[in-house]
């Protein structure tokens, strides 16, 4: 079993296309865990995000495929940090989940494979395809982002161990921050660089697709750009997309529609802050606010999957 089968096989179980980013941030923990945290070390925090986004994981379980934990946001408790995310990971990876791990790595050579080595690859993933489990990677993540940045040769170490342990990679095609076009979209030889690379990511999934029509390469396609990701829905057909910007960033249900195939599949939707700290939000916050914000990210998780079937 591929990892494309996997996401949309948990696609269909759940009955949901929302992937819930994992993007802890200190003066954003609702007050239980913030007032919790004894002091100020790295230690102390980690231990908070741990919590934090376990208990996250607890509540989305069953009515979501996916989580995407941020990097960034562990890395910035440095060595402490890092343990929390994988913490994170193993948690969600044990509660069924897929996990997206949300790095953007990329180099060249020997640090690319290293990269791929160290991030690609679930337990889980590895033994639905018939594999042997002791081969997942360190980290064990079911799929990674990936900067294409550095060219072809940077992505190929990625796609050989997605071979290898049944992995996934999401390739940054079209951003959806606001300056992601001042590179994406510059023109040459007649089009633009996120339709070059879109080429490429289609070309890197032949010889790959399993049964439902996908490969191993997705893409990344804001939802902030819907006419193109209409544009690159119909480009890469065989990828399966991860759409950022749905919620907070202004993307809304009928904007990210157009990632999803005939089946409703095919792709994953993005929402971070809009359910991780819902119970901030205006619609939930006098009847669910701090106290209980585990129910405010249950509520905001049900209300994305009924957006999303419309």
């Amino acid at each position: 079993m591929t990892f494309s089968t996997r996401i949309n096989e948990a696609i269909t179980r759940t009955g949901s296309v929302a992937c819930v980013g994992l993007d802890p941030r200190k003066s954003q923990l609702p007050a239980p865990i913030r007032d919790a945290v004894p002091n100020e070390s790295a230690d102390a925090w980690a231990a908070a995000y741990t919590q934090f986004c376990c208990e996250i994981v607890d509540v989305v379980k069953g009515i979501v495929p996916c989580v995407k934990p941020q990097a960034a946001f562990f890395e910035q408790l440095g060595p402490a940090g890092m343990v929390s995310l994988g913490q994170v990971i193993k948690y969600a990876a044990d509660a069924g989940l897929i996990v997206i791990t949300d790095g953007k790595r990329n180099d060249i050579g020997s640090t690319a494979t290293a990269y791929a080595d160290a991030y690609l690859g679930s337990a889980a993933g590895i033994s639905a395809a018939g594999g042997d489990p002791a081969t997942a990677s360190p980290w064990g993540g079911d799929a990674l982002t990936v900067s294409p940045y550095l060219g072809r040769d940077s992505l190929e170490p990625f796609v050989e161990v997605c071979d290898r342990r049944a992995a996934g990679i999401f390739v940054l095609v079209k951003t959806s921050n606001p300056g992601g076009g001042y590179l994406q979209d510059l023109k040459c030889d007649g089009q633009t660089v996120y339709q070059s690379v879109a080429s490429l990511v289609t070309e890197l999934n032949t010889g790959r697709v399993d049964a439902d029509g996908y490969g191993p390469i997705g893409a990344v396609v804001g939802a902030t750009y819907p006419e193109q990701l209409v544009e690159l829905r119909a480009a890469m057909p065989h990828s399966i997309l991860l759409v950022p910007g749905f919620g907070a960033q202004g993307g809304s249900a009928d904007d990210v529609r157009a990632a999803l195939d005939s089946s409703g599949r095919g792709a994953v939707i993005n929402n971070s802050r809009g359910i991780i700290f819902a119970h901030a939000r205006a619609e939930f916050a006098d009847t669910y606010g701090d106290a209980r914000w585990q129910d405010a990210v249950r509520a905001a998780t049900v209300g994305m999957n009924d957006q999303l079937r419309g």
